[in-house]
């Protein structure tokens, strides 16, 4: 998810363009993330699986619709924690 680095985004959260940072590895109660995070408002986003602690990156897709293929959102939405 390399390519997620450094991106100059739609942010959902802050509705403005930003450049949004990768973190490699961020705990939540149920283990670990890969998460990026908007440098303007800090909202991070999970984006290895879907985890209530984090936004969830099909938010910033409806935004920025090339940001990840379809098999990706399909690999994506098919994690997730138990809720």
């Amino acid at each position: 998810m390399k390519k997620l680095d450094n991106l100059l985004l739609n942010c959902s959260s802050c509705n403005l363009k930003a450049i949004f940072d990768l973190i490699d590895s961020i705990e939540c109660d149920w283990g670990e993330h890969v998460v990026i995070q908007c440098t303007n408002c800090e909202e991070l986003f999970s984006i290895d699986h879907k985890c209530p602690a984090f936004s969830s990156i099909m938010e910033l897709i409806k935004f920025n619709k090339d940001l990840m293929t379809k098999q990706e959102i399909l690999d994506y939405g098919s994690l997730s924690h138990p809720y």
